[in-house]
């Protein structure tokens, strides 16, 4: 798995059932932990107190949990379930034979009673764990959690120089919404039997990534 700092080092093995057992969860989500799930490790701990950096503003520390899977997928509800459940900044390392994935969930504080509000997630290819793309890179919590996020991301979070990651989030967010609708269109399109009803769809689908380019680029 990735290596980090041997002061970061937690490694310690947390029951499945802990996130589920006592909880209100739907019946898919606690069969998704009980067939998809082999086992749950805090691997790590990146923290002013494990490593030469910064507190953050938002971010207090960052951990890193590895979770071994019985097959080579997993449902996202269930590290939704963890993220909420966990009151700080996670990375999940998804092991599967001998690939690996890196999973992470833009997390911002929340107005209500939960500590965060849990956003879009992102996620790497599998591939060898010692191909993942992750590096701890920045002086502070918040630097190094954007760096993960980023890493992690690739191209799917796209941003110009300076911008924050808010932004680029939020930018990511409503270039997704946009293509949806340009794949719904382009299905009733090809489902249309008349000329001029298809044209129309034809030209909205047009404007539609005129707008991807124009306000989201």
């Amino acid at each position: 798995m990735v290596i980090f700092p041997k002061t970061t080092e937690f490694n310690r093995r947390i029951p499945k059932q802990k996130f589920y057992e006592n909880l209100s969860v739907t019946p898919q989500i606690r069969r998704a932990f009980m067939e998809q799930i082999q086992g749950i490790w805090w691997a790590n701990k990146i923290a002013p107190s494990t490593l030469n950096i910064e507190a953050g503003e938002t971010v207090t520390e960052i951990e890193v949990f590895t979770v071994k899977l019985s097959a080579p997928s997993l449902d996202e509800a269930v590290l939704r379930l963890i993220d909420r459940e966990i009151p700080y900044h996670i990375v999940f390392l998804l092991s599967y034979e001998d690939k690996v994935q890196a999973w992470t969930a833009y997390k911002e504080h929340s107005a209500g009673n939960a500590a965060f509000k849990v956003g879009a997630y992102y996620h790497t290819d599998w591939m060898a764990q010692e191909a993942l793309p992750l590096r701890i890179e920045g002086l502070t919590t918040d630097a190094v959690y954007e760096n993960f996020v980023r890493q992690i991301a690739g191209d799917a979070l796209k941003s110009t120089a300076g911008e924050t990651l808010k932004a680029a989030v939020e930018k990511a967010q409503a270039r997704e919404k946009l293509q949806k609708e340009i794949d719904r269109l382009e299905k009733l399109a090809r489902a249309e039997k008349q000329p001029k009803k298809k044209f129309e769809y034809s030209q909205k689908i047009k404007e539609l990534q005129r707008r991807i380019i124009r306000e989201v680029k």
